[in-house]
C-alpha cells in the first residue's frame, strides 16, 4: 500500500523521500522498492511523529515527498509538514490513517491513559496538550536511566511482576545496516534506548490498571537511584 501511495504522488526512481527514523523502516523498505532514496528525519520528543524542523534540514534537490507516520495513536502534525512541503514544492504524504480518536474503544483508551498519567512515578508519561488528537493505540512511556540498559531491566522486572510489556522501537531505521545512512539523529536514538509500552487496550480492567501502576511505582525507585 506505501508503494501505491508514494507512487501516486509522483516519487520515482531516483528521487529522495522523507521519512521518520524512528518506527519507519517498514516505510523506507517501501521506498526502496520504488527506487528511490529514503532520507531519515529526526522526531518531536514528544509525540514520537516527524518534526517538521528536522524534515526542512533534510531536504534536498532532488526531495520529491515526505511521508508522516501517526504513531502509537498520536497524529502528526499534518499542519505545520503540509505547509513546508507546499513551501517548498514537495508532497506530503500520510502512510496510514489516523486512528478516529472519537471511536468508544479509543475513548476509553483515553480514559485509561488518564489514570495512568496521573498516577504513574518513576517513569515518563506520555503528556497530550489541548487539542491534539491521540487514540493512544499503544501506551508509550520513557524509563530514566543510563540507556538502554536500564530500559531492558526495567522491562524484564515488569514481565516478572506479571505486566507484559514491550519495546516498541529497537533500533531506529537510520542505523540499520541495510540502509546504510550516516546521519545522527538524537532524538530518535534516545527514544529508541528509552521507550516502553505499556498493556493498554478498551478492555483493560481496573484491576489491571491498578497492577500496572503498582509494578512500575514499585520498580521507579530503585531505577532513580541507579540513574543519579
Amino acid at each position: 500500500m506505501a508503494t501505491t501511495q508514494l507512487s501516486a504522488a509522483g516519487v520515482r526512481a531516483g528521487d529522495e523521500v522523507v521519512v521518520p527514523s524512528f518506527g519507519g523502516a517498514q516505510l523506507a523498505r517501501a521506498v526502496q522498492e520504488l527506487g528511490a532514496r529514503p532520507v531519515f528525519a529526526d522526531i518531536d520528543a514528544g509525540t514520537y511523529c516527524l518534526d517538521p524542523e528536522g524534515v526542512s534540514q533534510a531536504f534536498s534537490s532532488r526531495t520529491a515527498a515526505v511521508v508522516a507516520v501517526h504513531l502509537f495513536g498520536r497524529r502528526a502534525d499534518m499542519a505545520a509538514l503540509c505547509a513546508l512541503g507546499e513551501r517548498h514544492g514537495v508532497a506530503v504524504v500520510e502512510w496510514e490513517r489516523m486512528p478516529r480518536t472519537d471511536a468508544l474503544d479509543a475513548v476509553r483508551r483515553r480514559q485509561y491513559a488518564g489514570y495512568l498519567r496521573r498516577r504513574l512515578r518513576g517513569v515518563v508519561a506520555p503528556v497530550v496538550e489541548r487539542g491534539a488528537e491521540h487514540a493512544f493505540t499503544e501506551y508509550v512511556v520513557r524509563v530514566p536511566g543510563n540507556g538502554r540498559p536500564d530500559r531492558d531491566a526495567f522491562r524484564r522486572a515488569l514481565r516478572a511482576r506479571g505486566v507484559e510489556c514491550g519495546v516498541p522501537v529497537r533500533t531506529p531505521a537510520h542505523l540499520m545496516p541495510e540502509f546504510g545512512a550516516s546521519v545522527r539523529l538524537p532524538v530518535s536514538e534516545r527514544a529508541a534506548d528509552e521507550c516502553l509500552s505499556l498493556p493498554l487496550s478498551a478492555a483493560t480492567t481496573k484491576k489491571e490498571l491498578h497492577h500496572i501502576v503498582s509494578a512500575c511505582n514499585g520498580l521507579g525507585g530503585l531505577l532513580r537511584e541507579r540513574a543519579s
